[in-house]
């Protein structure tokens, strides 16, 4: 078996591939796409199994493309979905296809003089000067509407699932602008294979007839499984809906690594091999150790590392193991106040804060601190008693009733935890 297909099947990334292709593989280097829509201003991690696909791809010699559908984009992929997308201005495609440029450029190889350094496209470049006269005269006449409604993708939303208003002729020719990009692709990159989820497959497949019809060219098509949780269940989004996001701005490496981190037994055996590069022993030996001691969490712990210095990097990682150490006591009060201000205030969510002023804070008693200034206690009667029980602690370490607030003490230069017993926390904010 090729050894690119071999890897993707025992990581469980595999779905299905059109005759021909692993010999295509087998006999030379190949160059090959996977196409990302430019729909936010970050991919997030629904797109970490195109992007990891297209890593092994490269890994084992082969040419990836990345292709950003700053024209396609202006549409919307109907696949899998059951409504149409709303359109957006050029303005925000424009800003949204550099966003995720930048993004797609910290994970692959794009550097060097090798023949299979990573290329990133735009559909958009050789789609501005198409008129639609050419469009429908040069492609169009290439496939029939038969072919077209055949695909699952248009069947199901002629079906009904589309609710009823159906779907749209603009949906309608969506394949035959990505066949168009396959076939732009074929002549000018020497592209021979487009990648995809297994939602793509009607779309790509498109592409490859369209080749074989209008320059009488051999191309392929390879699929990877939409990935959902083992019970079913969608995964790559939180409890709310919402998604968690590449770019750190959007989705805190924190909260990041906490998604991995709180993933079952079950999921953590799968993503591991999904969506880490550890090769396959390493992998069967955390799995078999695991399942000594599933308490330790030892696989949840690794694949909350590897996915995060991934798509974060190293320091990243260890600031979010120090988080989360700080959320579950075992931290020093030195790693509390080095922690910026988004992953503190993500790590106490949802805790009451009070904001005072910076000088009534510094060098304040810390008596009058946890009650008449903030109204964490009720008086300064219950705060001596507080204290004297040794049950007040700020910033994690307990106090007694001589401790005064330094600047030193100040978390990112602002903050000031204060609790009482186990769960009690409240916030200070110094303006």
């Amino acid at each position: 078996m090729n050894p690119f297909i071999e890897e993707l099947k025992w990581r469980g990334l595999f779905a299905d591939m059109m005759p021909g292709t692993d010999e295509q593989l087998d006999k030379t280097m190949t160059t090959g796409y996977i196409g990302f829509d430019p729909t936010a201003d970050s991919l997030h991690i629904g797109s970490l199994i195109p992007i990891k696909v297209l890593a092994h791809f490269q890994q084992h010699g082969h040419k990836p493309i990345a292709l950003v559908g700053g024209a396609t984009g202006m549409i919307g992929d109907p696949s899998g979905k059951s409504s149409e997308r709303n359109a957006l201005d050029e303005e925000t495609l424009n800003h949204y296809v550099k966003c995720l440029q930048d993004q797609l450029s910290r994970f692959l190889d794009f550097e060097g003089t090798e023949p299979n350094r990573a290329e990133l496209v735009n559909n958009y470049d050789w789609m501005k000067e198409v008129s639609f006269l050419d469009f429908i005269r040069d492609i169009g006449k290439n496939i029939t509407v038969n072919y077209m409604m055949a695909k699952d993708s248009v069947k199901r939303r002629f079906t009904g699932e589309g609710g009823a208003d159906g779907m749209s002729f603009t949906e309608f020719t969506y394949q035959l602008l990505q066949g168009f990009d396959f076939l732009h692709l074929y002549k000018t990159k020497n592209v021979r294979l487009q990648m995809g989820g297994s939602d793509q497959w009607g779309n790509i497949t498109t592409g490859t007839e369209l080749i074989r019809r209008k320059v009488q060219g051999e191309a392929f098509a390879l699929t990877v499984p939409l990935i959902t949780k083992a019970d079913g269940s969608k995964f790559g989004k939180s409890e709310s809906g919402e998604n968690y996001w590449l770019d750190a701005k959007r989705t805190s490496p924190y909260r990041f690594y906490q998604f991995w981190l709180n993933a079952t037994d079950a999921d953590a055996e799968r993503f591991i091999k999904f969506y880490t590069f550890l090769s396959k022993e390493e992998i069967e030996a955390l799995i078999a150790e695991h399942q000594t001691a599933p308490h330790e969490r030892k696989l949840q712990k690794k694949l909350a590392e590897e996915v995060t210095v991934w798509v974060h990097n190293r320091e990243e990682y260890e600031k979010a193991l120090k988080a989360s150490e700080i959320l579950f006591g075992r931290s020093t009060a030195e790693d509390l106040v080095q922690l910026d201000e988004a992953t503190f205030l993500e790590i106490f969510d949802g805790v009451p804060q009070k904001e005072i002023a910076r000088a009534e804070v510094l060098g304040s008693n810390i008596i009058d601190l946890i009650s008449e200034k903030s109204n964490f206690l009720k008086s300064k009667g219950e705060a001596r008693r507080e204290l004297s029980g040794n049950s007040i602690s700020i910033n994690k370490v307990k106090v007694n009733d001589t401790f005064e607030v330094s600047e030193t003490d100040l978390i990112d230069g602002k903050f000031l935890l204060i609790q009482k017993g186990k769960k009690n926390y409240f916030i200070v904010k110094t303006v």
